[in-house]
């Protein structure tokens, strides 16, 4: 296969083809068989690269676990590696095989201790697919190691990304859109020894997004401190390998655990946390967490967590610490329950930097309109919040899913810096700054469009007469056309005996 081809759709490819397996596991083991497999194949790709180059060197570290590591390369050791699992594709014991893979490196990595898939020697596995889908994973073309490293990271988060459309709503709780985690980033722009944090993790997309922005910015990806929390057991784990697979330091704490009755990081101040927190989550212990300290502003509702969410992310800001958030519409104006009282002190406090109302359909499995809020302490611009209506940027990758552009992502971030900076110019229907006394005045309400208004039309100077003469004509000129398509139809349907 030629690079070329590999940089095309190449994800898709890989997906496609492990869907083999579908239909001879059950489908709850699916997901696990397939991250496990792209676990193995990215660690091993990155690992014999390395290999190979201290070979070459011919100082003898090619087996020195510290030669991988100071690279952010995961240690692969001998039983894991690829090479020794493709030549066992396609006899019976290639579940075995796999299944004592994962368990040399647990064996060797304290920190993915029962965190991998070993479901591949169980029965219900048919091993002539398996070896199958071995196969396809063996043969992709690694030629170049950066292109390829970043190709395999590419299908990681693909398939992540499939699995939330198959998945439905279970899905995207673990999944949050690339182009969503990456304004986050690019807006907050998470500096060189920072600790950022993210109380409802899913699979780390966040962690990952924030390592590459440091890197791509001459920093060391690996001077990141990474906290997470996240209460679904599977989806820890896959946190858990995403960040070995990227060579992250991670403290997921060592269970998965609800974040509002067990806070694995009571401590921990934040220089950045990002989060796509549940959205209107009920039934969350309100009850049970009636005088807990992180309910600085006000006591939320029992039957919706979106303020718990923010308080307690709040509560662990360092003293310039700054927040990105994804929440559903609704808190930027609800006033039930006293959230409006909560949504009011918070403003009041002057934490509110910016709101960005996000057009619809990015999720893979949430259909409602969602907003991003930044939170931040010490304030540039204090006493001013930016509003921005991103509602028609974009476009649509295909009929149910839309995605930004990487200048709509530069579009927003750069305004956030001209914001900060005090040098923004407003642009009807697109971005404003307002006061607290400006939202004070609109009852604490935060929808964007109540600030920047409407978008001013391009004007148009000609003639009303000369217009509907043109548009007249062009309309009788499209009926022509259409007769004539109508004519050609008849003669063709009655050339094969269907005359109407």
């Amino acid at each position: 296969m030629s690079k070329n081809n590999a940089n095309i759709g190449f994800e898709k490819q890989i997906w496609d083809a492990a869907c083999v397996l579908w239909g001879h596991i059950p489908a709850a083991e699916y997901r696990k068989v397939i991250v496990g497999l792209i676990f193995l194949r990215y660690i091993s790709s990155a690992f014999e690269k390395r290999y190979q180059e201290l070979v070459e060197e011919g100082y003898g570290f090619e087996d020195d676990r510290d030669a991988y590591i100071e690279e952010n390369i995961f240690f692969v050791p001998e039983a894991s590696r690829w090479s020794t699992i493709a030549s066992a594709a396609h006899t019976p014991e290639i579940g075995t095989v796999i299944d004592n893979a994962m368990r040399a490196i647990e064996a060797e990595n304290s920190s993915l201790k029962n965190v991998l898939p070993k479901n591949y020697a169980s029965p219900d596995l048919d091993k002539r697919v398996l070896g199958d889908v071995v196969d396809l994973f063996t043969n992709m073309d690694m030629g170049d190691t950066e292109e390829s490293k970043d190709l395999l990271g590419r299908t990681y988060e693909f398939c992540i990304a499939q699995f939330a459309a198959y998945e439905g709503v279970k899905g995207g709780e673990f999944y949050t859109p690339s182009s969503i985690v990456k304004t986050i980033v690019e807006i907050l722009k998470p500096f060189d020894n920072c600790r950022v944090y993210d109380p409802c993790c899913g699979s780390g997309g966040m962690f990952v997004q924030s390592a590459k922005f440091i890197q791509a910015h001459s920093g060391n990806r690996g001077n990141i401190s990474v906290y997470g929390q996240e209460s679904n057991a599977d989806t820890w784990k896959m946190a858990k390998m995403n960040m070995a697979i990227r060579g992250i330091d991670a403290n997921f704490g060592p269970y998965h655990a609800d974040t509002f009755f067990n806070d694995l990081h009571p401590t921990l101040k934040a220089d950045f946390i990002m989060a796509n927190p549940p959205f209107n989550l009920s039934n969350w212990g309100q009850d049970k967490l009636q005088d807990d300290v992180r309910w600085q502003y006000g006591m939320p509702p029992a039957g919706n967590a979106n303020y718990a969410w923010i308080q307690h992310m709040i509560h662990h800001l360092a003293p310039n610490g700054k927040i990105g958030l994804v929440l559903a519409n609704g808190a930027l104006s609800t006033q039930s329950s006293g959230e409006g009282e909560i949504r009011k002190n918070i403003i009041e406090s002057d934490l509110v930097e910016g709101i960005v109302a996000l057009p619809t359909q990015l999720f893979y499995s949430v259909t409602i309109p969602v907003t991003l809020w930044f939170i931040s302490k010490n304030k540039k611009q204090k006493g001013k919040t930016l509003f921005i209506d991103a509602r028609k940027m974009g476009y649509m990758v295909d009929r149910k899913h839309r995605d930004f552009t990487p200048e709509d992502i530069q579009k927003l971030a750069d305004t956030f810096t001209a914001f900060q900076d005090g040098t923004l110019e407003e642009v009807k229907g697109f971005c404003s700054i307002a006061t607290i006394q400006d939202i004070q005045k609109q009852d604490y309400i935060l929808t964007p469009g109540r600030y920047v208004g409407i978008e001013e039309q391009i004007e148009d100077d000609e003639p009303f007469e000369e217009k509907m003469t043109r548009l007249t004509s062009e309309l009788f000129e499209m009926f022509d056309k259409s007769h004539e398509l109508e004519d050609e139809i008849r003669r063709k349907l009655g050339a094969i005996g269907y005359g109407l």
